[in-house]
């Protein structure tokens, strides 16, 4: 089953060791779960060094997939969770997903018809 325009994606990306609060903040707010993806970050709060090597972080980066409806309180929640008001914690955003395929739990019979 293929959904057109149905659903958003919500991209957080935050310190390694963190994906858990926001895969918790986010089902708590009616998401049903999560990708997460490792990574590394290279912004301006990563530029750390040890003995003169510089340092990348490592970052986690946490893929949901939600409805239109629930995008605001499950962004909400995740911002709260990872504390991202404040520098250097990590960042969110959302994307328009204009086609979803294989997320068949996601859809209701109303979506098939």
């Amino acid at each position: 089953m293929i959904c057109e325009g149905c659903k958003e994606l919500i991209v957080t990306i935050v310190k390694k060791g963190w994906s858990q609060r926001v895969i918790e903040a986010s089902r708590n707010a009616g998401a049903s779960g999560g990708t997460i993806i490792p990574g590394r970050g290279t912004g301006i709060h990563e530029m750390q060094t040890l003995l003169g090597i510089r340092i990348e972080p490592e970052k986690e980066i946490i893929l949901t997939i939600v409805s239109p409806e629930q995008t605001d309180s499950v962004l909400e929640a995740i911002v709260a969770a990872a504390e991202l008001d404040k520098p250097g914690s990590g960042i969110a955003f959302v994307i328009n997903l204009n086609k979803v395929a294989g997320r068949v739990h996601m859809f209701t019979k109303e979506d098939e018809e």
